[in-house]
């Protein structure tokens, strides 16, 4: 198999511009042209998980961190980084992160918290912006319905669960082709009037070049008037972080260890619990304290997440419980996820978790 259809099917699931600017996923070592035989799935890419494909003959590691976040400006092996890169290389391993942007669609990390912890009906905490993208152009109306049905199938036009969404109005359009056009309707050297619909539909930010392209290809005039919009509409369904609602509402005692059991975690750290059950809870895996308060403004009664700074649990003012897990404890089950994924996609394709623990935190009691 190239390895190009694995990453091809994992960026229809999480594209690469849903990723944060800091973040360096995608792939980070090989040719997207390898023909590649079996994958090994981690959260993290050590030396260790590099050993471990190499004795299961893994020609691809997918890890959900990138081991390359910086530039590099040097490889001779004096730090982990390089050394994993260079021991990938050597044995012809294919490197490949799915990181912030498997964080933020609807069916990523979050939703495998929410799954575990048992939250219902999770949406998008924090939305993002800029990722819609709204066309409008105008054609001859006998040509409308061809038009509308290429741009669809490039993507165009989905709201939610509704798909084939534009607004159409008629009207007048005017133009004058110089001697060196061939127009589809009217005469070179004179002005043409023509019935023409306004056709507007929106489209994901990254399925501009695919959008355009089928435009261009089906529209029927020589030159096409067009204009595309950068949209501050929120979408739904991309962004950080989900809240919703657990089935039966808990106290605060009973709700932290139903987290740490659910999430196999060996400690929480926690601010002080409230007077009242917990029944709305947000989640964010990984470093979440950027979120508290989108968590605050949806009114969660927790906030399930890792990394917070010491004075970053006063900000939680006694309104919601800050459960800090953990990085890894909190992400740990991502692998599974990347797991089930691709076999879905190609059950006969040899893929296997790592056995290894690569939480770098060790806990004394």
């Amino acid at each position: 198999m190239k390895l190009k259809e694995i990453i091809q099917h994992l960026e229809s699931i999480a594209p690469l511009a849903y990723q944060e600017d800091y973040d360096n996923s995608g792939l980070l070592v090989g040719a997207a042209s390898k023909e590649v035989t079996s994958a090994l799935v981690a959260l993290d890419c050590t030396e260790a998980i590099v050993d471990e494909a190499i004795l299961h003959n893994c020609d691809l590691i997918i890890t959900h961190h990138p081991i390359i976040f910086k530039g590099l400006k040097k490889l001779n092996g004096k730090n982990y980084i390089e050394r994993v890169i260079l021991k990938a290389i050597k044995h012809d391993i294919a490197l490949y992160a799915i990181h912030t942007n498997l964080d933020s669609v609807q069916q990523g990390v979050n939703k495998v918290i929410c799954d575990k912890l048992g939250i219902q009906n999770p949406v998008i905490l924090s939305p993002k912006k800029a990722q819609l993208k709204k066309l409008v152009t105008y054609c001859p109306i006998d040509a409308a319905d061809n038009l509308r049905d290429a741009l669809f199938a490039a993507g165009a036009g989905n709201i939610g669960n509704y798909s084939e969404c534009s607004f159409n109005a008629r009207g007048t359009g005017t133009f004058k082709g110089n001697e060196d056009t061939d127009p589809y309707v009217g005469t070179p050297g004179i002005r043409h009037q023509e019935q023409e619909m306004r056709i507007e539909t929106i489209f994901r930010a990254q399925d501009e070049r695919k959008v355009l392209l089928a435009l261009l290809e089906s529209h029927p005039y020589e030159e096409v008037a067009y204009d595309v919009y950068t949209l501050d509409n929120q979408n739904q369904e991309v962004g950080a972080g989900m809240v919703g609602f657990l089935a039966e509402p808990l106290e605060g005692e009973a709700f932290l260890q139903h987290v740490k059991t659910q999430m196999k975690a060996s400690v929480i750290r926690h601010t002080d619990l409230l007077a009242k059950p917990i029944r709305k809870v947000a989640v964010c895996g990984g470093s979440g304290s950027f979120l508290l308060k989108d968590a605050l403004a949806a009114g969660a009664d927790a906030f399930v997440t890792a990394d917070f700074k010491y004075h970053e649990f006063f900000d939680a003012e006694q309104k919601l419980v800050i459960a800090d897990i953990g990085h890894f404890e909190s992400e740990q089950f991502t692998s599974n996820l990347l797991l089930k994924i691709i076999r879905e996609k190609f059950p006969n394709f040899a893929i296997r978790l790592t056995a290894q623990n690569t939480n770098p935190i060790n806990y004394f009691f």
